[in-house]
């Protein structure tokens, strides 16, 4: 139904399920089952289809797409934005509305219901009944709501979409928009005031404030791809309609105010506005049509009274329109964001229509990612500045034993015959653990896993450089201003930063696994000694002949051994407390406070969204408990160095007792190397420990990897078939977008400033103004195809009204030309009236 408005057409979809993929989704990364939110799952599959199956102008369908909407914010809150699910939506505006666009992101499905609001309050103010007052403010309420609602578009969704934008939501597209529903909402405001009879200075402030909408909505429209010539032809028209409008009753203004020279002054203004926009005729409705022509013959008729008035009677100069003080502006409308769509959450209290929110019971996602980061920090702290700490503590003290030959000399020079108990302790320990045997099977089977990594990974690099490869041969064939889509490495920078990080992990772990090797390598044949039989033992640890110690010797041993026991009990003291801090980290279970956190910020804060930012004063307090222990390791620091200068000390004494005797120093040689193997034995052990945890996690990340790159390089298939599709479709449709091109090319050059030079006008005196009018304009001879027959219309001669009769004289057939002016035969005549069609001729056609 043709109108002298514009609305916003819908943007279909296709049906989809979101609650079988927030139910997979729920299973594989909550704790909460999915059966306890089936209502909730059913719900939002048909709160989803009525909103978007509301494709009529009628007031419910407000309710249920402001529902959606409220519910999918919520929702955002719950889950990641990419759930899941391929939204598909169909353009509105543009070239390509049958060509759909699909995206895994929840914001994209909020961005596409949130027009349909807009488009659907645009609809409602159309088919309201303008003709009342009532009327008219409703739907003025209705373009501003709307206009609101592409705002807050604009504003607020477009930027956190997170993904490029569909087409026809960029910036100036969704400006140009606003605009022209702000126009409408501003003319809707001036339609009530004429009809309430206000003065006519205010009536033109807001018809001058229309103008400006209309111009700006238009000059938006030519820097959009996506706005029609059209509409833009509309908007223009539109603009120079109420530029003119503006002057008109600014003009009768003046005549109230007895400003007769100015009204004569803004009436021809007015006059000039109304042309300019009836050149716009050939793309405007008849509505918008009939409305230029009924305004341009007030104008007329108006402006020839008033120039008759002060030609004959007032006689007052009339000034240029340089010179005429600009016309002030009464903005009425402004963008109004409905409370639904700007704070979804009061909607979504429990005592409004929209009821409770779906999923209250499921814990926030943002919850989840807090406690996950709790967990890695804690980790870190506990391994990093305790566990690390004491380990490397102890590793030292057993490094300044080995160097010192301890306790391999104490050993041999006490039991010169036999085996010392602890060798015997350590040899039973290596054989229940089935010592080397062990360490191979470990080792290889690490170097399996390290395999499967490292063949997940080639994979995910060779469907990157495949995807690549495919995407620079579309680029050579297209050529780069056609195919424009980023190249692989910046539309996927994170999977190729992954990729750099990946292989940094393979190529450090493989340099740890060739150290490990090392080591064992070293002591291999001590450790075979060592998980051997106990013959094989005694066999390697060489007798010595029993020795009389001196009354020196004696107290030097005693010393020495009396250090040698503080070793052994601190040793057993750091690993009691290493043992002690896992335990308290594995009990150290935080989602009992973040969930009594998380309920404080709802109750205190029930509108603002859960982040895990705000949880950063609970994680300070929790990791406090862990200052004890940070401080015990400074403490065992400490000791150490006491102990250290208190071991040196022994030993130089018993050195210095012992000098000259070298009876057992094969002996003490043996015990040493069996000692050294023993701590390396358990060092490698702990190595191949947190090699096979390292290839583990690093499985979780390379799988999650490659899935990624397989997500990516097919949804750069799908694109790549889309674009070539679209390509293909482009070069079908050359003749029409070269046309449009040209048309837009010629009205953004319309809105481009062009500099000016003042032309100096001379007011002639009021007795020369009657003596210096124009002769009429003749008309140009126009080319005219064969004459029809009489009594036959020919399209090409259009529709002429009132026409000479035979025998008129040239005046009056001049007269008719110019009052023809949209006779397509005469495109460059001048109107000097306002023809009126006589009843008595008739209608006459050719």
């Amino acid at each position: 139904m043709a109108s002298n408005i514009l609305f916003l057409p819908f943007r279909r979809t296709n049906a989809v399920s979101m609650s079988a993929a927030i139910k997979q989704y729920i299973s594989t990364k909550y704790d909460q089952h999915p059966d306890m939110f089936k209502k909730d799952l059913g719900t939002i599959d048909q709160i989803r289809s009525n909103a978007v199956n509301s494709l009529e102008a009628h007031v419910s369908g407000v309710q249920k797409l402001t529902l959606y909407a409220a519910q999918l914010v919520w929702i955002g809150g719950k889950f990641p934005i990419d759930i899941g699910v391929d939204f598909t939506w169909y353009p509105a505006l543009g070239f390509n509305t049958q060509n759909p666009e699909s995206q895994n992101n929840l914001r994209f499905e909020l961005a596409n219901i949130l027009y349909n609001l807009a488009a659907l309050y645009s609809q409602l103010a159309l088919s309201l009944n303008r003709s009342t007052s009532d009327g008219l403010r409703a739907a003025c309420n209705y373009f501003c709501q709307a206009a609101g609602v592409i705002a807050h578009l604009k504003d607020t969704v477009i930027p956190d979409l997170r993904t490029t934008p569909p087409e026809d939501m960029d910036t100036m597209t969704l400006e140009s928009i606003q605009q022209l529903l702000l126009a409408q909402a501003q003319e809707c405001f001036w339609s009530k005031a004429v009809k309430d009879g206000l003065k006519d200075g205010l009536i033109a402030k807001l018809a001058a404030k229309v103008c400006d909408l209309y111009d700006q909505a238009a000059e938006y429209g030519t820097k959009s791809d996506i706005i029609s010539t059209e509409w833009i032809h509309h908007m223009t028209a539109k603009h120079h309609h109420f530029a003119a409008a503006a002057q008109y009753r600014a003009s009768r203004d003046c005549l109230d105010k007895q400003k007769y020279g100015e009204e004569v002054a803004r009436l021809r203004d007015s006059l000039v506005c109304v042309n300019e926009a009836l050149k716009e005729s050939r793309w405007i409705n008849k509505i918008v049509l009939a409305d230029l022509n009924g305004l341009k013959a007030r104008v007329s008729e108006d402006l020839k009274r008033a120039e008759k008035d002060n030609d004959v009677i007032y006689l007052i100069p009339v000034p240029p329109k340089s010179e005429l003080k600009t016309l002030d502006r009464a903005g009425m409308a402004t963008a109004r964001i409905p409370q639904e769509v700007s704070d979804p959450y009061s909607a979504l209290d429990g005592k409004g229509a929209f009821g409770q929110p779906l999923f209250a019971r499921l814990v926030p996602y943002a919850v989840h990612v807090a406690v996950s980061i709790y967990d890695e920090r804690k980790e870190r702290l506990v391994n990093t500045t305790i566990i690390d700490e004491l380990e490397g503590l102890t590793q030292k003290l057993r490094d300044l034993l080995q160097s010192l030959n301890l306790p391999g000399s104490l050993q041999a020079l006490e039991k010169p015959l036999g085996l010392p108990p602890s060798l015997n302790t350590h040899a039973e320990e290596i054989r229940q653990q089935d010592g080397l045997h062990k360490l191979r099977r470990s080792m290889h089977e690490i170097s399996k896993l390290k395999a499967n990594d490292a063949a997940m990974y080639q994979e995910g690099v060779s469907l990157l450089k495949t995807e690549a490869e495919d995407d620079n041969k579309a680029r050579l064939k297209h050529g780069t201003e056609r195919w424009s889509r980023q190249p692989s490495q910046e539309a996927a920078k994170n999977l190729y930063t992954k990729v750099d990080e990946i292989d940094g992990y393979l190529k450090s772990a493989a340099s740890s696994d060739d150290l490990v090797k090392n080591k064992l390598k070293e002591c291999e044949g001590a450790i075979e000694v060592l998980g051997g039989t106990a013959r094989d033992l005694e066999s390697y640890v060489p007798n010595s002949k029993r020795t009389t110690m001196t009354p020196a010797v004696e107290r030097a041993v005693d010393g020495l051994r009396s250090v040698l026991s503080d070793v052994t009990k601190l040793e057993h003291r750091r690993k009691r407390r290493i043992q002690e801090v896992r335990e308290k980290v594995k009990d150290d279970d935080i989602n009992g406070a973040i969930l009594a956190e998380t309920a404080r910020f709802e109750r205190e804060y029930p509108m603002q969204k859960i982040e895990p930012a705000q949880f950063e004063g609970l994680f300070d307090r929790r990791l406090e408990v862990y200052n004890q222990d940070k401080d015990r390791v400074s403490q065992e620091s400490e000791f150490q160095s006491q102990l250290t200068t208190k071991i040196q000390e022994a030993n130089a004494a018993f050195v210095t007792a012992r000098r000259g005797d070298s009876s057992t120093k094969e002996r003490e040689q043996a015990l040493q190397r069996l000692e050294n193997a023993y701590f390396k034995y358990k060092e490698i052990v702990s190595n191949l420990n947190t090699g096979r945890k390292f290839y583990n996690d690093l499985a979780n990340i390379v799988t999650r990897f490659t899935d990624d790159c397989r997500t990516f390089a097919y949804q750069r298939r799908v694109e790549a078939g889309q674009i070539e599709t679209d390509l293909s479709t482009a070069l079908s449709n050359l003749n029409l977008n070269i046309q449009d091109q040209k048309e837009r090319h010629s009205l953004r050059s319309h809105y481009t400033p062009q500099p000016q030079q003042p032309i100096p006008q001379q007011q002639p005196p009021p007795s020369q103004q009657q003596q210096q009018k124009p002769e009429p304009m003749a008309a140009p001879t126009p080319t005219r195809a064969p004459q029809p027959e009489p009594g036959r219309w020919d399209p090409t001669q259009g529709i002429k009204f009132a026409g000479a009769p035979p025998g008129a004289s040239a005046q009056q057939r001049q007269q008719q030309v110019n009052a023809n002016v949209h006779h397509p035969a005469y495109p460059n005549a001048s109107p000097r009236g306002v023809g009126q069609w006589d009843v008595s001729q008739g209608l006459r056609f050719g």
